[in-house]
């Protein structure tokens, strides 16, 4: 059966997790793609919230096998500490893989993304400070270690040797800090690749025989398209491929095996760190939705800026990313909005957009064009059926599928699994492996 991307389509923090999960309930394999530890991932089951930054949410279902893809930047002791956290509340990892191609965020790293933010001052770009800049700066500039040089002691003390006088020369004669120590950053890497050994090891032929036997493979996504380091609000972006294409790149799945991109959408706006949201509001409404979604960061706790929904910035990952169908969560926190807008395009000095500027300062200083909509003032959250689903939040639902161009197959009404509801296809054509 072929592969199924499930990706974010704002700037990220859409609920991926919660989807990659319903997904997997029914799949054989989860792929990770991209980002490192500065994704978090929320999944609420019968055991209780799970809070996932590398592992993918596939690891949640006895029957499916969970890998960590080529694309994805592995801090080894957040990793070790996730896995013992899983461990204790009695979630097997004998089905977790972690490719030995994918990168090393190194203890190096974390400590240059600090000093490279603090350089920034007013311009800092407001990551998560967890290293994954700098680890995918060493990645494409070939300097890198990888998951395979981390489980080899005899590698990983060549690799170190080779590499670390580059990496303390721009500490020491850059930034002024402290200069790293061969001997102790050997021993504790070691440590951390003898742990991990047995999880790691070449998984493309994983992906390609799970493929080839048509077994149902999902493809899980980090951050969200709006924050791809090609096609985002640069340079207020992530440092990987977030996008449909960059999915395919980071788990090892050819473009050719992709039957579905599932692109999730929240029913308003969020961003977390610096850079434009075009909609963003700075009153009590905004307030409102950052309280009734609980719009704090699973990786960092920082609240989450909030905004109407953007239509424009929808339908520009829509049609970059060939969306097949869309999920939309958190409807239920317009229960009590009275009214509702969205943006439907922007306002650039008298001129008026109905794509996402290149600049990232025209897009800073574009207004946003609004509709307005009645609200539904009506509790959606013990919804299980289109019909459940009240008929203003149905008319939210097929205005927005107008604006982007691309279906609304599944919204979610809640942080539990078990609210997810399914939108029948009212044309011809049917979204393939939408949920029962």
């Amino acid at each position: 059966m072929p592969a199924t991307i499930v990706m974010g389509g704002q700037w990220g923090d859409e609920g991926k997790g919660k989807l990659t999960d319903a997904l997997a309930a029914e799949a054989d394999l989860v792929v990770r793609a991209n980002g490192g530890a500065n994704a978090g991932h929320t999944v609420q089951t019968e055991q209780g919230a799970f809070k996932l930054h590398l592992i993918p949410c596939g690891i949640l279902h006895a029957n499916c096998e969970s890998i960590v893809g080529a694309g994805v930047v592995v801090d080894p002791r957040r990793m070790l500490e996730e896995m013992d956290h899983l461990a204790e509340r009695g979630i097997p990892l004998d089905r977790l893989r972690v490719s030995e191609r994918a990168h090393v965020v190194l203890p190096h790293h974390p400590i240059l993304d600090g000093l490279e933010e603090a350089a920034r001052l007013e311009a800092s770009i407001g990551t998560t400070l967890r290293g994954i800049g700098p680890a995918y700066s060493d990645k494409v500039s070939r300097r890198g270690l990888r998951m395979a040089d981390l489980v080899a002691p005899s590698a990983l003390r060549a690799r170190l040797g080779e590499e670390l006088p580059r990496w303390n020369r721009i500490l020491s004669d850059v930034y002024g800090a402290e200069s790293l120590d061969r001997d102790r950053l050997y021993d504790e890497l070691a440590s951390y690749g003898e742990r991990l050994r047995p999880y790691v090891g070449p998984t493309e032929p994983i992906v390609a025989d799970a493929l080839d036997q048509g077994q149902q493979v999902i493809v899980e996504c980090a951050q969200g398209a709006m924050l791809d380091i090609d096609y985002g609000t640069y340079p207020y972006v992530t440092s990987s491929s977030t996008t449909a294409a960059g999915a395919c790149q980071g788990a090892g799945v050819p473009p050719t095996s992709i039957e579905r991109v599932l692109g999730v959408f929240k029913a308003y706006s969020t961003r977390v760190g610096a850079g434009p949201l075009p909609t963003e509001l700075h009153d009590a409404t905004g307030d409102l939705i950052r309280e009734r979604g609980r719009e704090y960061g699973t990786t960092t706790g920082r609240p989450r800026r909030t905004g109407w929904f953007d239509a424009v910035a929808a339908r520009y990952v829509v049609r970059l990313n060939g969306v097949s169908d869309v999920a939309m969560t958190l409807l239920d926190v317009f229960d009590v909005f009275e009214t509702i807008d969205v943006c439907v395009a922007y306002d650039l000095d008298g001129e008026i957009l109905t794509t996402v500027p290149t600049r990232v300062e025209d897009l800073a200083r574009a207004t946003p064009v609004y509709e307005r909509l009645d609200g539904w003032q009506t509790e959606t959250s013990a919804a299980r059926r289109a019909n459940d689903l009240p008929p203003r939040a149905l008319d939210y639902l097929d205005f927005i599928e107008d604006r982007i161009g691309a279906r609304i197959s599944l919204v979610g009404v809640g942080p539990d699994r078990e609210q997810i509801v399914e939108i029948p296809a009212t044309s011809q054509t049917m979204v393939p492996g939408a949920l029962a």
